[in-house]
């Protein structure tokens, strides 16, 4: 495990607004309670709460990737309508310490779903 520092910065900030992701033509999570992760330099990942997902449109996959400073993810594909996206969200269960935050939350890949609309 590699903590976040100078070299490598990382925070978990709630997200202001309304996060809502399209796919398929449908909002598949619409939620008040995202979270924003900066990690670095890399752009920011929106993290939105299971519980703010229709997770009906959702199946778990046995891809896993692992992240030094984040943990172990978990991945679903996505399926609306005649539309599908393999391994298009992902999810840490049990993420470390320092990103707490995110763990039971989802995020996406901008590319593989409609649009992911931040402060709605």
């Amino acid at each position: 495990m590699k903590v976040p520092g100078a070299d490598h910065p990382i925070t978990v900030t709630p997200t202001k607004g309304r996060v809502q992701v399209k796919f398929g033509g449908q909002v598949i999570a619409d939620s008040t309670r995202a979270v924003t992760l900066q990690e670095a330099s890399y752009p920011p990942v929106q993290y939105i709460p299971r519980d703010d997902a229709k997770m009906a449109f959702f199946e778990a996959t046995t891809h896993k990737t692992h992240c030094p400073y984040k943990g172990d993810a978990s991945y679903f594909s996505l399926k609306a309508g005649d539309k599908s996206a393999q391994n298009a969200v992902w999810s840490y269960v049990d993420p470390y310490p320092t990103v707490a935050g995110i763990a039971g939350h989802l995020a996406f890949y901008p590319d593989r779903v409609e649009s992911i609309d931040v402060g709605k």
